[in-house]
């Protein structure tokens, strides 16, 4: 399987670069730029390499830098942003500080006919985000596109197949971005495009009905999408070798805990063992009202309820989680040795031991495993199942939890996504959701006065999640939302809804 290496130097858009690469047919890896050598990389046989971008100024003795022998490898190399400036100051040339100003946000970009930018126009819009500029080429090399401030916005060397680029193709707001990547990975690197998603999951259950065979494997299953896809791939690789814990905690959605039983037992035929440990849960949340102290209880509850499930099944020989490629990504950051800094199930209690844990998903993004839920046939509802946090309506809850404040924001949350739902908006947002404030404020209902809870809306629209902009709903869907939430939901009398973006805030309250 041909590869892409993409060598991260620090910089915000790694996961999004790799993401790109993969969209167009290549499997790509990242790795720390001071975590694999340059023998590992030639002996990994990769196609090319892209250096990230990243916070850092290349002159600076600090800065992070790879081993120049990585330029000596012959492999095809594409720096991007602070990886251009890296690739021209290895190589001789020199970087300094833009006197003019630096550069933020879409800018026009003049490219050059040249083969990396094949089939795209001499003028188009790019997005920079740079303050330093490469003052002096290296010997060899060419500029290939400047902007209004920047003289070398693109510079290659066609002899080595090493280019780069100031600005960022990986992210939408660059016009022809997808297609200088697309000339990068096929015409100078000369791929063919033979990554999948869904041919990874026919090898992955593949590989595992060898591995596991005659294995008893345990997973516990939350119901989010990650879990779910690697539910069903290890199902149809060992059959009721599986055996999935879900343990229902009282802090889903509305009739989501119902849902997830149903679909995987009834529709599947997968062995599932659902915990009813709602009075449990509610028991040790009773009186907390900090986030971070819900998070920890609700992580350590988690725990000791699946290890006494554990117990109960007698010999595992695996536990699987549905941990993804960002997740290992993330774990394994300043320390190449590191398996991973956290698990699905909240971390292992020491006293279960497993032969060995299973991740059939680790080496897939979010959007890829969205795919493979697809193919697997998971209905829409849990394939496109919106973000939702590990401690579930725990931390949409401001303030106490009680199992009637639980119950009222199920139905709020509930009728808030009905109501979105049934609009049909033709750009609607990427989550939207209750949360329970815990601020009464006084109301009026059938003439006698009321002093009842307020429900705050939220809803976002994003391409990552890393940035999001509030939505801005239809009035006549905001009031239809209050409407219902206020005549249908007992103690509830106002609803407010939240304005604003990430950042400041984030998209969760807690």
């Amino acid at each position: 399987m041909e590869k892409i290496l993409v060598l991260d130097f620090g910089g915000q858009y790694n996961q999004l670069i790799a993401r790109r690469v993969r969209e167009l047919g290549v499997y790509a890896e990242i790795a720390a730029y001071d975590r694999v050598s340059p023998g590992e990389i030639q002996s990994a046989g990769y196609r090319g390499v892209i250096f990230t971008g990243g916070p850092n100024s290349v002159y600076d003795p600090a800065a992070p830098r790879c081993d120049a022998e990585v330029l000596k490898l012959g492999i095809p190399i594409l720096g991007i942003c602070y990886g251009a400036q890296l690739l021209a100051f290895l190589e001789g040339g020199a970087v300094s500080k833009a006197e003019a100003g630096s550069e933020y946000g879409k800018t026009t970009l003049r490219s050059r006919p040249h083969l990396l930018f094949q089939d795209v126009p001499e003028s188009s819009t790019c997005w920079m985000s740079h303050t330093d500029y490469i003052s002096t080429l290296p010997e060899g090399w060419q500029a290939l596109a400047d902007t209004e401030k920047c003289p070398c916005a693109a510079l290659g060397c066609d002899a080595k197949k090493h280019y780069g680029v100031q600005f960022h193709p990986e992210v939408t707001h660059t016009e022809y971005g997808r297609q200088i990547l697309r000339n990068f990975l096929f015409s100078v690197c000369g791929c063919k495009g033979d990554w999948s998603a869904l041919d990874y999951a026919d090898r992955i259950i593949a590989d595992y009905r060898e591995r596991l065979s005659g294995k008893r494997v345990l997973l516990a299953l939350s119901g989010g999408v990650d879990s779910s896809v690697a539910a069903l791939l290890l199902h149809k690789a060992i059959g009721q070798n599986l055996v999935c814990v879900f343990v229902d905690h009282g802090l889903l959605r509305k009739g989501e805990a119902d849902f997830v039983e149903q679909t995987f037992q009834n529709r599947f035929g997968v062995r599932l063992i659902r915990v009813n440990a709602r009075e449990r849960f509610l028991q040790k949340l009773a009186g907390v009202r900090d986030p971070e102290q819900k998070r920890k209880i609700i992580g350590e509850t988690f725990i000791r309820v699946f290890e006494e499930q554990a117990k109960n099944l007698g010999q595992i020989h695996a536990l699987a989680q549905g941990t993804i490629y960002p997740d290992v990504i993330e774990s394994g950051k300043g320390d190449s040795a590191m398996i991973k800094s956290h698990h699905n199930v909240g971390g292992l209690p020491e006293v279960i031991s497993f032969e060995q844990i299973v991740e059939p998903l680790r080496e897939l993004f979010k959007d890829e495993v969205r795919q493979v839920g697809t193919m697997l046939g998971l209905p829409k509802e849990l394939v496109w199942r919106q973000p939702f946090p590990g401690p579930g309506l725990a931390v949409r809850i401001i303030g106490e939890i009680t199992k009637e404040r639980v119950n009222a924001l199920q139905e709020a949350d509930a009728i808030f996504r009905e109501v979105i739902d049934a609009a049909r908006l033709p750009e609607g947002p990427n989550q939207y959701f209750a949360v329970l404030t815990d601020t009464h404020t006084v109301g009026v209902m059938g003439d006698a006065r009321t002093y009842g809870l307020t429900v705050a809306l939220r809803a976002v629209s994003t391409d990552d999640f890393m940035t999001a902009e509030w939505t801005r709903l239809p009035y006549d869907v905001l009031a239809r939302a209050s409407s219902r939430i206020t005549n249908e939901v007992p103690g509830i009398s106002r609803v407010v809804y939240d304005i604003s973006s990430k950042p400041p805030a984030t998209v969760e309250w807690e």
